[in-house]
């Protein structure tokens, strides 16, 4: 079997968020990890490894220094990783990630891939699914737990407060959500054999049958109208009431800023 994992370096937001003038995230001055659902869909394809002897690629789009991501993925048990990165390709919303990712896959052999869900920088859970439309394989989003069965994938998808059993045949894709698993921690003899690894590189010219007017921020069709970093919320309103009179005064509050209507 071999399996495809797609992973991204996502800013870790508690080192805080940077912009570029035209509103795309300036990268390279944040702190980055790899991205949480990301990791499950990677745990996922590490124990169909174990179990049966799968091989797992792991490939990323993004700058050089997303090689950081890769490494880890090689520490934690995968076999290789790919790096996707070029000038031409950076600014990419949905679409264009998509379109560049299934153009990297396209040179690949494949009966499993898996995304993350969705990214903590975007939150759109667009980018598996197009992939899929890309590579003309069926989908199963939202995955929160997952077998083999033969040639078949068997997953529960969440839906609300139930979830869908479905069916699939191999090649597929499914995304998966961070409570499909608890990822593994890298190994001490993994981080060294991975920093002794080779990585793949890949270009724009590596990718196969992909547009130059679907890549890139010019192959974005979204457009930021305005992007900012977390507004600092006020000080607030400090009373000092009693038991009676706080209940009083909250249920004013309410009332006036339209909370509750009474």
């Amino acid at each position: 079997m071999k399996i495809i994992v797609c992973v991204k370096q996502v800013p870790d937001t508690k080192g805080g968020v940077k912009f570029n003038p035209d509103g795309t995230l300036n990268r390279g001055a944040m702190l980055a990890i790899m991205n949480p659902d990301d990791k499950a869909g990677l745990e996922a394809a590490l124990r169909l490894k174990d179990e049966y002897e799968a091989e797992v690629t792991v490939i990323t789009m993004g700058l050089p220094r997303a090689d950081e991501v890769l490494r880890e993925a090689l520490a934690m048990g995968a076999d290789h990783g790919i790096l996707v990165t070029d000038r031409v390709l950076g600014g990419a919303d949905t679409w264009a990630t998509s379109s560049t990712l299934a153009g990297a896959i396209r040179n690949l052999e494949y009966d499993l891939i898996i995304t993350g869900r969705q990214a903590i920088d975007g939150d759109t859970a667009q980018v598996g699914p197009q992939i899929s439309e890309h590579l003309n394989i069926p989908v199963i989003s939202y995955v929160q737990n997952l077998k083999i069965e033969g040639r078949n994938v068997i997953a529960e998808r969440q839906f609300e407060n139930q979830y869908h059993v479905l069916k699939v045949q191999m090649p597929c894709l499914i995304t998966a959500l961070t409570e499909l698993n608890e990822p593994r921690y890298m190994t001490p003899g993994g981080i060294f054999d991975a920093y002794d690894t080779e990585l793949t590189v890949w270009k724009r010219a590596d990718l196969k049958d992909v547009d130059d007017r679907n890549l890139g921020l010019k192959g974005s069709p979204t457009q930021i109208a305005k992007a900012s970093d977390k507004v600092r919320k006020g000080t607030g309103e400090v009373v000092t009431l009693d038991a009676s009179d706080s209940v009083t005064y909250l249920m004013d509050q309410l009332v006036k800023k339209h909370i509750i209507s009474l």
